[in-house]
């Protein structure tokens, strides 16, 4: 028999989430022996395997002789939210930057969005001489239809002042018209994003929307110039209800893009 009874189940979850907890939050992939976790001792090994593949966040890989529970953390962090509505918000904390930047570009591809971390540009604002900034980095771009997200992760919490989220969210509308005002990367950017033989002028106008997502709410839901503000927690809904919600964000139309026939 393979399957577990509510309470084992979340045991099994459980055994797990402390397991993560005790590892270093630079690792993503994380090896664990299977004694380890006692909500599967009752199981035969074929028993096992088919039980884990169940489960998209763990398997099964052989290492030094014997057999290893590998879990990814950010598939985890997905899941047992899903399953055991438990709170997104303190489970992300077993992660580093990186990961939590993995975690949200993970829930954007889930509502079918095509992503890009770290995606750098050269600036040819008018901002240049005012910050002496010459070049731009935006964590996250998830691109759908035609609204193009431009995020800001944080792993603030809920004791970070608003000003400095506030003054956060300003510099990401900063970084938004910086991208506008270099049309030769963002039109090949986005090509190369979505491939050479999507038909983009259909899409026009492109929405560019700066936005933070943040470890914790703050309960202010949008800045005093209307960047929303949004918690991991709430991120998946947001994502599926934006379309109803963009009359209230600050938005930068792009009408043109020029269409190149080979990608750098």
């Amino acid at each position: 028999m393979t399957r577990l009874s509510e309470s084992s189940l979340k045991q099994f979850y459980t055994e797990i989430y402390f397991i993560l907890k005790e590892t270093d939050i630079n690792i993503i992939e994380v090896w664990s022996e299977i004694s380890k976790i006692s909500s599967l001792n009752q199981f035969s090994n074929s028993e096992l395997r088919d039980f884990l593949n169940k489960f998209n966040f763990v398997s099964l890989k052989k290492g030094n002789y014997q057999h290893y529970i590998v879990i990814n953390k950010i598939l985890f962090i997905i899941d047992i939210g899903n399953t055991l509505k438990l709170d997104i918000r303190s489970i992300s904390e077993i992660l580093n930057y990186d990961g939590f930047e993995a975690l949200v570009q993970e829930i954007l591809s889930r509502n079918n969005y095509i992503t890009r971390k770290n995606v750098r540009f050269s600036d040819k604002s008018n901002f240049k001489s005012k910050t002496s900034q010459k070049r731009y980095e935006i964590d996250i771009v998830g691109i759908y239809l035609n609204n193009v997200l431009l995020i800001d992760a944080k792993q603030w919490k809920r004791k970070d002042s608003f000003s400095s989220i506030n003054k956060a969210a300003d510099l990401q509308y900063q970084r938004a018209i910086a991208l506008k005002k270099n049309p030769e990367f963002f039109s090949g950017f986005v090509q190369k994003l979505l491939g050479i033989n999507t038909k983009l002028q259909r899409r026009l106008p492109l929405m560019l929307i700066p936005m933070m997502v943040t470890l914790e709410d703050n309960s202010i839901k949008i800045n005093n110039n209307q960047i929303p503000l949004v918690s991991i927690y709430e991120l998946n809904s947001f994502l599926q209800e934006l379309q109803n919600n963009l009359i209230y964000f600050s938005i930068i139309k792009v009408d043109k893009i020029n269409v190149q026939k080979t990608l750098f």
